[in-house]
């Protein structure tokens, strides 16, 4: 008799350790006492903090400098480091989805859709592919880095020899660059979005602020500049791809290339690849035909301009990462109405933060212009492409969390359809309207462009996600929340003084106009509204208890 106890302990012992295990392997899978592990159970709501002070911090990494690296360099190499940047977004499309699909697949993995051995062979069998195509990447542009520098570029005062050898440097940081990619991808699918912004916080500050640093005291040459942001792609890589390796449970066996792996996830990668491949055409398509069209110097002033419109972008990808798991959760488990309140929260907080800079943007861009940099002449020269291009930012940056929805459902040929018509419009139209108008027309065109994918594409996705959602969209989501900032941002324009001299009174305005037309678009945001009243009526009732508890009734 005491023998059969002994072993039913045992077994039932067995059977917990196997539950344990199973468990681990459904997505619930980090240790209590491990960081990261505890930065996976963060709120969404904290998710949005960190990845809105991540992504601005390197924004202001990225563009604090920039006067910096065209003081040292010049505005012909800084036209350089444009057709560096110009290039990495071209070869995303040789991601072939690899990046959106990881998210994804570890977004389900964290909800039970995958075992530990399956996702490790998947990211085993995605790596293999990715260090394969970033070699790839290196040897192409070190082959093609004489033509590229002699027959494309129009260059006129660095020396040939030396843009041959920067381009191909710049070979190697695309191809590091490229890798990082899976990593960054893995880690937001496993929601580790304040250990990626702490992380990316620290590395931008090396990425841009060391490179100053080595211009300035060092080597103040492209090629210096190219070698610095090499090693930092490569740290860059050690510290994503240790976060990711140590996040995951351990599996079964050690993990290897699998084709039944790329063959679960290749129907969406493919639609992916495809949406990139078109969404590469419509945002870059511009800047390799004005390069070509163009001096270098006058590329520069473009890519300046660009850059700057771009900063928007950094408002607006924090929030669709963060919401971009959630609403694969939602849809998953066949919760319509908490996706449908995601997916409204997310569009208002675009807009809520999106608004305000493309309008001061749009209505003062000499005014920040000569804020950032000191230099009248600068403003001159960008300001009348920025005031235009920012438009442009604002309505594509509205589409961000349409396209994560139909990501979340697996649905991407919409986003193909529309972005093939809007390709075969974009092209002609370039190539008859910058010859004419320059790069002036070229960002009317964008704006066009955009006007469009705002009127129709969001006509046709809520035919079939979200249909009672639609002019929701429209009205609460988009107009309401635009509409107060901009009139706020006009009548500031009207009483504005133009013979503005002292950059402090300048910026004292600016911010003031802006936190003005920030406060009226959060009071339009109805989800947003809803929320933060809520917050205060939950602050309201802990200071109470509080009070009742120090005090006593």
């Amino acid at each position: 008799m005491g023998l059969f106890r002994q072993q039913s302990k045992l077994q039932h012992r067995q059977n917990n350790r196997k539950q344990i295990t199973d468990h681990r392997r459904t997505g619930w899978f980090l240790e209590k006492n491990s960081l990261i592990s505890s930065l996976t159970k963060l709120s969404l709501k904290r998710n949005v903090i960190a990845n809105f002070l991540g992504q601005g911090w390197t924004a202001i990494m990225g563009l604090a400098f920039i006067p910096f690296y065209i003081k040292y360099l010049g505005v012909e190499a800084y036209g350089l480091i444009g057709f560096y940047a110009g290039m990495q977004a071209l070869l995303t499309l040789l991601d072939m989805g690899m990046t959106p699909t990881l998210n994804r697949e570890m977004a389900r993995f964290s909800i039970g859709a995958h075992t530990s051995q399956s996702i490790h062979d998947l990211l085993r069998s995605l790596e293999i592919i990715c260090l394969c195509l970033s070699s790839l990447i290196a040897l192409s542009l070190w082959a093609g880095s004489g033509y590229l520098s002699t027959k494309w570029l129009k260059v006129n005062n660095l020396p040939i020899e030396q843009v041959s050898q920067a381009i191909s440097i710049f070979g190697l940081v695309l191809a590091l660059r490229f890798v990082e990619g899976i990593y960054r991808g893995s880690l937001f699918g496993l929601q580790l979005q304040v250990f990626y912004n702490v992380a990316n916080a620290i590395l931008a500050t090396l990425r841009y602020g060391g490179a100053v640093v080595l211009l300035a005291f060092v080597s103040p040459t492209i090629k210096a500049f190219f070698f610095w942001q090499a090693g930092i792609s490569l740290l860059t890589i050690f510290v994503f791809a240790l976060a990711v390796k140590k996040s995951l449970p351990p599996g079964d066996r050690r993990p290897k290339f699998k084709v039944e792996a790329i063959d679960e996830i290749w129907k969406f990668a493919g639609g992916v690849m495809l949406v990139t491949l078109l969404g590469i055409l419509l945002t870059q398509v511009d800047k390799v035909l004005l390069s070509r069209l163009l001096s270098l110097e006058s590329f520069g002033y473009y890519t300046l301009a660009t850059t700057l419109a771009g900063v928007t972008y950094m408002a607006v990808t924090p929030i669709t990462r963060a919401f971009y798991p959630s609403l694969v959760a939602h849809y998953t488990n066949n919760n319509l109405n908490l996706l449908a309140s995601k997916y409204h929260q997310g569009t208002q907080l675009v807009t809520l933060f999106t608004a305000t800079p493309v309008l001061l943007i749009s209505f003062f861009p000499k005014e920040l212009i000569f804020i950032w940099s000191g230099d009248g002449t600068l403003g001159e020269r960008v300001a009348p492409i920025l005031s235009v291009f920012a438009v442009g930012v604002f309505l594509n940056g509205l589409m961000y969390m349409p396209v994560q929805l139909q990501l979340a459902h697996g649905w991407v040929s919409l986003s193909v359809k529309t972005n093939l018509s809007a390709v075969a419009v974009l092209l002609p139209a370039l190539f008859w309207v910058v010859p004419i108008y320059g790069t002036l027309g070229a960002a009317w065109v964008w704006v066009v462009l955009n006007i469009g994918y705002v009127l129709f594409s969001i006509q046709f996705m809520h035919r079939k996600l979200l249909i009672s959602e639609k002019w929701n969209w429209y009205w609460y989501d988009f107009f309401l929340p635009a509409i107060g900032p901009l009139v706020i941002v006009l009548i500031a324009k009207w009483g504005h003084a133009t013979n503005y001299q002292n950059r402090f009174s300048e910026c004292v305005f600016l911010m003031t106009v802006g936190a003005l037309a920030f406060a009226v678009s959060m009071a339009s945001a109805n989800q947003i509204r809803a929320k933060i009243f809520w917050q205060i009526k939950n602050c309201q009732l802990i200071l109470c208890r509080v009070i009742r508890l120090r005090f006593g009734k």
